[in-house]
């Protein structure tokens, strides 16, 4: 039995979750969006803007950890909150995705930053992953609604 149906507690900790990862898609969002704009300079050939990059850098880096800490905290909620299996439904399988896309973008772009790989080749595959993220990252949003409390 869920427990959440009948502990206060329980019930608004089964909240911790969900009101985190919807920040995170939020943090999210706006990363990239700065990427995005970032991409469409670029490709119109102006020169990079510094504040676009300073505003991508300032909501991806605490995006990405807060996604890979929402990987973790979901199968604990599900098991100490809500008494189930820790990846018994296909959120958490998607949640397993869009968090290794993330990491890996975020990575990428952390290789970009230190000027390990070509701006061209690397930006490019860096705002696919991170934009491909984000498309898992929403599905996964929807594919939790059913399991909120």
């Amino acid at each position: 039995m869920d427990p959440t149906g009948h502990d206060d507690v329980a019930f608004w900790l089964a909240h911790g979750h969900p009101a985190l990862m919807v920040a995170s898609l939020v943090i999210a969002g706006l990363a990239l969006r700065a990427g995005l704009r970032m991409r469409a300079g670029r490709r119109r050939g102006e020169p990079a803007k510094r504040g676009l990059l300073v505003a991508h850098l300032r909501m991806a880096r605490p995006a990405v950890l807060l996604m890979a800490f929402g990987l973790v905290s979901g199968p604990v909620s599900a098991v100490w909150f809500r008494g189930w299996a820790p990846f018994g439904s296909l959120h958490a399988w998607l949640a397993v995705v869009s968090a290794g896309l993330f990491l890996a973008a975020g990575w990428l772009g952390l290789r970009l930053s230190r000027g390990e790989l070509s701006r061209e080749k690397g930006a490019n595959l860096h705002g696919l992953l991170g934009t491909v993220a984000m498309l898992v990252a929403a599905l996964t949003a929807a594919a939790g609604m059913v399991l909120l409390p």
